[in-house]
């Protein structure tokens, strides 16, 4: 069965909504179970998910940065809380550079009639004005991969549309990236503690 572009946004629309009531479920779960009060439940929890729970969070981090049904906030903080900040920054930082870049060969190979099966036609022409001149729109997607909350999931789709040399994206991506990632992960880490402080007195 063929799915119009529109039905497509409209099906993510209805797995993000899925998604988002699955995560609440299983955060109430987890909770109930202690492990985001207690470290030594945590560890418990994890002990025999030492290679399956990385390998499993990253590939649902490649998913999700290619079809983008979990808010990219929340798995960022899916990789905190369950793996720590360094490895949880790591875990991040793989899948979300791998998604970023399977995202720019699908887009140069599809073209936009795949984007617009993850994004409107309006969203996606608000943001093709930057790619009249290819070397303003390699400057611009530098400083918007390397800015917290840009749109990156559509400029990645939107730089396989451009002549950007994929080296050039590449490059972009793996050193880009980092920051936004790591601003999150130790951000949210942070906020964890605080949190646990607060409600722990």
């Amino acid at each position: 069965m063929h799915l119009s572009a529109k039905n497509s946004r409209k099906l993510i629309n209805i797995l993000t909504v899925v998604c988002g009531i699955i995560i609440i479920l299983l955060v109430i779960y987890w909770y109930r179970l202690g492990i985001f009060t207690s470290q030594a439940k945590m560890k418990a929890y994890l002990a025999d998910k030492k290679i399956i729970g990385p390998v499993v969070f990253t590939l649902i981090q490649i998913v999700q940065v290619v079809i983008p049904i979990i808010p990219g906030g929340v798995s960022l903080l899916g990789g905190v809380i369950f793996f720590g900040p360094i490895a949880g920054f790591i875990y991040n930082y793989v899948g979300i550079c791998i998604g970023s870049i399977i995202n720019f060969f699908l887009a140069r190979y599809y073209g936009r009639p795949f984007i617009l099966h993850i994004v409107s036609e309006k969203t996606l022409d608000k943001y093709m004005k930057w790619t009249k001149n290819q070397k303003k729109f390699n400057w611009f997607f530098a400083l918007c991969i390397v800015a917290p909350a840009a749109p990156d999931d559509v400029l990645c789709l939107l730089a396989g549309l451009t002549n950007m040399n994929p080296w050039t994206y590449f490059w972009i991506i793996i050193l880009g990236k980092p920051w936004t990632i790591a601003a999150y992960s130790f951000g949210l880490d942070y906020g964890l503690k605080w949190l646990e402080h607060l409600f722990g007195k």
